[in-house]
């Protein structure tokens, strides 16, 4: 099998600005933005996995680019994936394509949810989920996470109070949790998906993370706890976040009920969001077929990174890193600066010199934190994290 170095394939700077990157864009970072620290938008500033390179520039001398049909191999590609990586065996029939996971969370709550149901979510958490929940007016109900000694867990007793309220038809789950870095264990998920089975509330889980799992921790999909928990479930998976090709690809479905299977696909047909992009179908079926090599490599860089954050916040008063078990995204505590909410990314935007995800944006659980994406090169991690280090320091004294 290949192998890559890390150190080769990730150090190379790659200038953002030359095409219309979101992360780097004056819409994300602001005017007058392009000396910060771009850590707000979560995708990797790393080229594409090689073998998906090839595959594209392959697809595009072809040089004909009409309407295409589901690519041969793209689904079983797929399905190895799931079984090699995740020891997760999903027969053929239960995959649905999407344009992305965030159609697929709006789908599942129209088509199973009426309006003015209740939806939990687990804040602080993905600030989308919030946004697809309002304008399908869905009543949000809130399962805070609880932040304990640095570390988050699921309150379970909180869980059970509001899933059995009558209203609640469906959980919005996070697995892994974006943005506090959580792998959620297999007993975790076995106790939500209890609870979620006997008051009927079902379980819709993003898991666009779930490739992105640190050594020591194992990445387990909900659905694949066994036949009953699958079917109270539909799980959205893309390698959008994977394999950094969230412009050129699209996401899957996963639903092993019958029924809800066939509704997602008459919804699919009636809203014409089943249609193929030729450079998304060989981009994903070449990033399942031979891209584990290029992600071991990363995961690899990954860590270094979350090393070097961790010991530089060792030095830095006031600042504390939530240890993340997954993700390329740090969920980072500010809090001890003692300073208010605008003051804080005030403080990070012009004297720090970066720019965040600002921590209530996932909920006022997030308030006085940050989302720091360290998928960038050490290089530029470690100008980052000196200017920090140097506004801290003159805002102590």
């Amino acid at each position: 099998m290949v192998q890559y170095d890390p150190l080769s394939l990730f150090d190379e700077e790659i200038n953002r600005r030359d095409v219309p990157a979101l992360k780097t864009h004056p819409m994300v970072v602001g005017l007058n933005g392009e000396n910060l620290f771009a850590a707000g938008v979560a995708d990797m500033d790393f080229m594409a996995p090689p073998p998906v390179l090839e595959a594209m520039q392959k697809r595009l001398d072809h040089g004909v680019f009409g309407y295409e049909a589901m690519p041969a191999g793209l689904i079983a590609a797929l399905m190895r994936w799931l079984q090699n990586q995740h020891d997760w065996e999903v027969p053929k029939d239960h995959i649905l394509t999407s344009p992305n996971i965030l159609t697929a969370l709006a789908m599942a709550a129209s088509l199973f949810t009426e309006v003015g149901d209740a939806v939990i979510v687990q804040p602080p958490v993905f600030f989308d989920f919030f946004d697809v929940l309002n304008e399908n007016h869905r009543e949000i109900v809130q399962n805070p996470l609880i932040f304990d000694q640095g570390h988050y867990r699921m309150d379970f007793e909180d869980l059970e109070n509001k899933a059995s309220h009558p209203k609640t038809k469906m959980i919005y789950l996070c697995n892994p949790h974006n943005p506090v870095g959580r792998v959620w264990r297999e007993q975790e998920l076995r106790t939500l998906g209890d609870i979620c089975s006997r008051h009927g509330v079902l379980v819709v889980s993003d898991e666009m993370h779930g490739d992105l799992v640190f050594t020591d921790f194992k990445y387990k999909s909900f659905a694949a706890l066994g036949p009953e928990y699958a079917a109270n479930c539909i799980t959205c998976i893309s390698p959008a976040k994977t394999f950094n090709i969230a412009s050129c690809c699209s996401a899957f479905t996963l639903i092993a009920d019958e029924d809800k299977r066939k509704a997602f696909q008459v919804e699919n047909s009636r809203l014409s969001v089943n249609k193929n992009n030729p450079f998304a179908n060989v981009a994903m079926k070449a990033a399942y077929s031979s891209g584990a090599p290029w992600l071991e490599a990363v995961i690899s860089y990954l860590e270094s990174n979350v090393e070097m954050v961790r010991d530089a916040l060792g030095n830095i008063p006031g600042i504390e890193l939530v240890e993340p078990e997954g993700t390329f995204l740090l969920w980072i505590d500010f809090s001890g600066l003692e300073l208010g909410l605008d003051e804080l990314y005030a403080f990070l935007r012009k004297q720090a010199k970066w720019s965040v995800t600002r921590g209530h944006s996932f909920g006022k659980e997030g308030k006085g934190f940050a989302r720091v994406n360290i998928a960038c090169t050490r290089a530029k991690l470690e100008t980052a994290l000196s200017s920090l280090e140097l506004a801290v320091g003159r805002l102590h004294s």
